[in-house]
């Protein structure tokens, strides 16, 4: 591996000689522009606008241009006579805690290795006092034409420096975040709090690039002749309104189905699949009926025969010679069964009230026969007595 800078890391009064190696590298297919007719290459010459002919870059210096376009040369030499000590030296300025790092100031990563033998020692030192102290310290160094702020940290056995911008380059976030004012409910928090626990963690070496895995299969394919058919994938759609509890629950059982965790017991709990559903206006809800009051068994008995005596006596009626005669005449007449069999248990009553009177009126023949009955023996009577 090439080194990019050399120079010491100034630990107090430690020198410890190091040479920096990029610690990534970028695995992004690049690709040539051409001439879409005929296929040509377009390439971008440098060229020097007063000559009009193309420079090497041996030949190419730098300059910085004021405000009124002028030109200002600054060489090389020009470059080192700069009194900075960071100019070859990479001097630590603090040690802090790694969690007061903002992730924002993040940028390229490098490992250090030593300039030497003689490093080796001081080099181990730092790297062990580092691990240690759980701590990372904050270096500042020059590279590429300016001065840089730096983090130094451990990795396994290697000190590494991660470029951090300063801090007047991070941008501030006003007016980024939404403006609409969103009360967030218990009951979402908790179906979020359910759903990160249940995608867990996850091992960062198990990830991978499938952009990249994607076009090295497409750069494969035209290499061979094949002609690549694109599948039809899902179409991002717009920004809609969708019901945030329901799509949390679906991505919890989603996650779960993923991860080969869903049990029996919560099959049955979630068998319904939640749906992301458009929010719509409420209706109003219909007026609640009073639920009917449950009868009680003897009273419903009583009613279902009382609704089956009619029926039978109707049907006792019609199989009866008096019934069909009934019948017949009603139907000459026009009165239908139904009517019939209404008026078959009036007939009944009238009958009965009938014999009822005939009862009473030969009760009263009796009574009347039994007083002249006795009144024609009283006057016998009275004759005896008078005889003797």
């Amino acid at each position: 591996m090439r080194s990019i800078w050399n120079g010491n890391i100034s630990f107090g009064l430690v020198s410890i000689p190091i040479k920096m190696y990029p610690a990534t590298e970028d695995h992004s297919i690049s690709f040539r522009q051409i001439h879409t007719r005929d296929s040509g290459r377009i390439r971008y010459r440098k060229v020097c606008e007063l000559e009009d002919e193309p420079v090497e870059t041996s030949e190419i210096g730098r300059a910085y241009e004021d405000a009124d376009g002028a030109l200002i040369p600054i060489t090389d030499e020009d470059m080192a006579a700069l009194a900075l000590p960071t100019t070859h030296t990479l001097e630590i300025e603090a040690f802090v805690s790694a969690s007061e790092i903002d992730p924002l100031q993040m940028g390229d990563a490098y490992y250090l290795g030593t300039g030497g033998a003689a490093a080796a020692k001081p080099y181990t030192l730092l790297r062990e006092a580092l691990k240690r102290s759980q701590k990372v310290a904050i270096a500042k160094y020059a590279h590429r034409g300016r001065e840089r702020l730096g983090v130094l940290r451990v990795v396994d056995d290697t000190l590494a420096l991660h470029r951090l911008v300063w801090p007047d380059e991070v941008r501030e976030s006003t007016g980024v975040a939404p403006k609409e004012k969103v009360t967030v409910k218990p009951a979402e928090l908790d179906l979020a709090d359910t759903l990160m626990e249940t995608l867990g963690e996850v091992d960062l070496g198990d990830l991978r690039d499938e952009y990249h895995e994607a076009l090295e299969e497409l750069v494969a394919a035209k290499m061979s002749g094949a002609v690549p058919v694109a599948e039809p994938g899902e179409q991002p759609a717009g920004a809609q309104v969708v019901d945030l509890v329901a799509a949390l629950q679906e991505s919890v059982r989603s996650a779960r189905r993923a991860r080969g965790e869903e049990e029996a017991g919560e099959e049955g709990a979630e068998r319904e699949k939640a749906t992301v559903t458009h929010l719509r206006g409420r209706k109003k809800a219909a007026a609640k009926q009073a639920p009917e009051k449950p009868e009680k068994p003897e009273k419903a008995e009583k009613k279902a025969a009382a609704k089956k005596a009619p029926a039978k006596k109707a049907a006792a009626a019609k199989k009866s010679p008096a019934g069909r005669k009934k019948t017949a005449g009603a139907r000459k007449s026009g009165t239908t069964s139904a009517e019939e069999a209404a008026q078959e248990p009036t007939e009944k009553t009238a009958e009965k009230a009938a014999g009822k009177k005939t009862g009473a009126k030969h009760a009263a023949g009796k009574k009347t026969a039994a007083k002249k009955t006795t009144a024609k023996k009283q006057p016998g009577k009275r004759d005896t007595r008078t005889a003797s």
